[in-house]
């Protein structure tokens, strides 16, 4: 009896530590990880945040770049993090949406292993191939792709990206045979693409945007289910034929599991007052994002919604991962 009641006692102990510590939340530096590398969206979304919460709570925030395996490794290494609130992760949709689908031996458990702070934004893809393709649309180029099975190659900046699952969702969409190249990062897949060493891609806007501008590229249609500010002339992927097709990249913070929500509360606070500030809402503008915030109950439903959706999409495409 007097046991327990010492067990009893320390583990109250323990809580009423863990209470105080959230609420003097952050006594000290916060590390904010991107799992990606340095100058891609992820990692500029990370740091325009990372500034937002550091005005806010008179602490530094020190971006971390943990690239690689899709953004598994600096996902994995949050997850294993201690769930104080002073390592979190702004993580998108390959570490958590196809990650199970992709590594069998994955460190983490998207759903278990980590928590939503908030929800940030959705940037759009963009289908684009190279001018020398004899296609100006959409339904010109699902009628080369079937009178030219396998014949097209599609770019993507890793296995599992959604510039890859925009690519797989289109074949499995619009019954066309085309074969998908990866690369390891955005750079050297649209060398590739501007050579004409691959004939279309379904990548970020951002880094679309100046290749476009310039001719070096051909925009067919957005992925993303309303038309984009940045090119409004350019018809959804929806509108252009394949009813129902969306997809984007989508941006996210975490922490990992068992942090405590006064600390989740705190965050989801700075984020969405972040989203708010007109200098915020500019960048994210010019990366053609939607702007989301919310909840983190808001961001868990979407994301078990998206982890669902993709293993399914996965599974239809008998899409094998290597």
């Amino acid at each position: 009896m007097k046991y327990s009641l010492r067990i009893a006692a320390a583990a109250g102990l323990m809580a009423a530590a863990a209470c105080a510590a959230a609420q003097d939340y952050p006594a000290k530096p916060i590390r904010l990880i991107s799992a990606w590398t340095p100058g891609g969206a992820n990692d500029i979304l990370a740091r325009a945040l990372g500034q937002v919460i550091s005005q806010r709570f008179g602490q530094p925030v020190v971006i971390e770049n943990r690239p690689g395996a899709s953004g598994t490794i600096g996902t994995a290494h949050v997850a294993q993090s201690p769930p104080d609130g002073y390592t979190i992760t702004l993580g998108s949709m390959p570490s958590y949406s196809t990650a199970p689908s992709m590594f069998p031996d994955l460190r983490y458990d998207p759903i278990k292993d980590l928590v939503p702070i908030a929800f940030v934004a959705i940037v759009p893809n963009v289908l684009v191939v190279n001018p020398s393709l004899p296609v100006k649309s959409v339904p010109e180029l699902l009628a080369y792709a079937k009178a030219n099975p396998g014949k097209l190659a599609f770019s993507s900046v890793g296995n599992g990206s959604s510039s890859h699952l925009g690519g797989e969702l289109f074949k499995l969409m619009g019954h066309v045979d085309m074969t998908h190249v990866p690369y390891k990062g955005t750079a050297p897949a649209l060398v590739d693409l501007v050579g004409g060493r691959v004939q279309l891609a379904f990548e970020n806007m951002p880094a679309l945007l100046p290749l476009i501008n310039g001719g070096q590229l051909r925009a067919l249609a957005v992925t993303s289910r309303s038309r984009s500010a940045l090119l409004p002339q350019v018809p959804t992927v929806d509108e252009a034929g394949l009813k129902g097709y969306e997809i984007g990249a989508w941006y996210m913070m975490f922490a990992p599991a068992g942090t405590p929500r006064k600390v989740i509360d705190k965050l989801n606070e700075a984020v969405n007052a972040g989203l708010q500030q007109p200098d915020i809402r500019q960048r994210l503008k010019d990366l053609g994002a939607e702007i989301i915030g919310g909840t983190p109950e808001q961001a868990a439903d979407f994301l078990k919604r998206d982890l669902a959706r993709w293993t399914d999409v996965i599974k239809q495409a008998h899409i094998v991962f290597n």
